[in-house]
């Protein structure tokens, strides 16, 4: 898709501290133009670090919608959201049935939107985001070369 068709990519985490605990929510929108926008905020209340996931996507598409979003790609680090919104997951997640059912209609208010597991390193700044709207500093990156034995 080209800039011109109206693409929004949104990279999105959630954190719980303790899990669960306080929650934060983390995201990186990018316009179409190449904009970015940027979410960090504290969740109210206390949950797990799946629900704060699902508040920050929640907070990421209605911040894209308001940008004006039809067209999104989305990238998320916690495989049990994106296999459950996917309808994939073998079980079902029940205590937080409501939540992803509002996601999932949130999703389908636009054209297009699609959903992308990605590992957790290529999701640091939503993550550093996150971390931050619960007051921790952003994890070290890994160290490069370097194996256990």
């Amino acid at each position: 898709m080209r800039p011109e068709d109206g693409l929004w990519t949104i990279y999105c985490d959630g954190s719980a501290v303790p899990n669960p605990g306080r929650m934060g929510m983390g995201a990186v929108l990018t316009a179409p133009d190449g904009t970015q926008h940027t979410l960090s905020l504290p969740v109210e209340g206390r949950g797990c670090n799946n629900e704060a996931e699902l508040r920050a996507l929640m907070a990421a598409l209605q911040l894209a919608k308001q940008g004006g979003a039809t067209a999104l790609v989305i990238h998320c680090d916690n495989s049990v959201v994106v296999e459950q919104l996917a309808g994939t997951a073998l079980e079902p997640f029940l205590r937080l049935a409501p939540l992803f059912d509002e996601v999932r209609a949130e999703l389908r208010s636009f054209a297009s939107a699609r959903l992308v597991w990605i590992p957790r390193h290529r999701n640091r700044e939503a993550d550093a985001l996150a971390r931050a709207a619960v007051g921790l500093m952003p994890k070290s990156p890994a160290p490069v070369g370097k194996r256990r034995r």
